[in-house]
């Protein structure tokens, strides 16, 4: 009988994994990860806690808690500061998958003695041509893919995802039928671990904030902004500058970022044509099953998470400077973000984005 340790967080998703994998026969443990110690108000961790506890408890299942916390901060938080300091927008949960999710903790599970870990990601797995495919959940408004097209074979091959055949509603009934008390619990929101506050106040505590001007696109001073790390390309809503043009009624949006002269640059209207992007140039590009695919001339890829797929293709004749070239223009490409590769509902990798054009 397989050992698999579970990571349960307190939420529905985690309880129902480690419910599917009991009914399946595996031989389940659940641990419980603490990666945050400050603020317990918005990380809502000894509640959590609790909540898990008892979901355990009603499986008759051993839970442990193991700390993390250091090796989040090294990780993970540093790597977002940096990534805030340098101007760009980092995406922590994809770090946080990476370095904790599936390294920390699947390391900590097999030195216990596990086969293998689960999570309640809404993602599937399967071996495949030799390899270990990950593809996209059967819920596409869940699908989780975007956060964990970092993962490699070995991570994949140890890891199990019980949740990927089914969508939210389904898992809430079915931690309804089996008396879990958190069945319509909310999802968690924010940053990984770290919980739902006030970003700005957050960020505050951590980084100088540097105020400088706002000017339109065409040099226009017309506002002030607090610090250019609070803001990212796309953005509409707290620039605080509604009502500058009356000639023009539509809405304001963050289009580009000066780091050098420290200006955030604005223009009117979701329709803005520098909003809109062909190219895009990335780094650090990782693929799942360790090689770049043949079919480079016809991907899908997606430049955030809830976007949709669009149609790309890679261009490397300069192996210093990969570009992806997209049928269709791209709405608010952010750097630091991630671009995550698809054939079909097959998960390929992803790179981050340097810039765009």
């Amino acid at each position: 009988m397989e050992q698999v340790a579970v990571g349960v967080s307190g939420g529905v998703d985690s309880a129902v994994a480690a419910s599917i994998l009991i009914d399946k026969g595996y031989n389940v443990e659940a641990i419980f990860m603490k990666n945050w110690e400050e603020d317990p108000e918005y990380c809502t961790v000894e509640q959590d806690y609790k909540d898990a506890l008892q979901i355990c408890d009603k499986l008759n299942i051993p839970l442990r808690s193991v700390n993390f916390a250091k090796e989040y901060w090294d990780k993970v938080f540093q790597y977002f500061l940096d990534e805030y300091k340098s101007g760009r927008t980092p995406n922590p949960d994809i770090m946080c998958n990476t370095e904790i999710k599936f390294k920390e903790f699947l390391n900590y599970a097999i030195n216990l003695g596990a086969d293998k870990i689960a999570t309640g990601h809404y993602v599937r797995s399967e071996h495949s041509k030799n390899y270990f495919q990950l593809l996209k959940g059967k819920d596409t408004q869940k699908d989780q893919s975007y956060f964990l097209h970092s993962l490699n074979q070995n991570q994949l091959s140890k890891s199990i995802f019980p949740l990927g055949e089914l969508n939210k509603n389904q898992v809430r009934e079915y931690a309804k039928k089996k008396g879990f008390h958190n069945f319509n619990k909310k999802d968690s929101v924010g940053i990984c671990f770290i919980g739902q506050r006030d970003f700005k106040s957050f960020l505050k505590q951590y980084l100088p904030a540097c105020s400088g001007n706002i000017i339109t696109d065409s040099g226009k001073l017309i506002g002030e902004h607090e610090g250019l790390m609070f803001h990212t390309v796309g953005q509409r809503k707290g620039l605080n500058i509604g009502g500058i043009d009356s000639n023009n009624s539509k809405p304001w949006y963050v289009i580009d970022k000066n780091i050098n002269s420290n200006e955030l640059i604005v223009g009117q209207g979701n329709d803005h044509p520098l909003l809109y992007k062909k190219y895009i140039t990335i780094s650090n590009i990782h693929w799942i099953n360790g090689n770049q695919p043949e079919r480079i001339n016809n991907l899908k890829a997606k430049v955030r998470y809830r976007a949709s797929d669009y149609s790309c293709k890679l261009i490397n004749d300069d192996p210093d400077k990969i570009i992806v070239e997209f049928e269709e223009k791209q709405f608010a490409v952010a750097n630091g973000q991630s671009i995550v590769f698809y054939d079909n509902q097959t998960c390929l990798g992803g790179a981050i984005i340097n810039s765009s054009y």
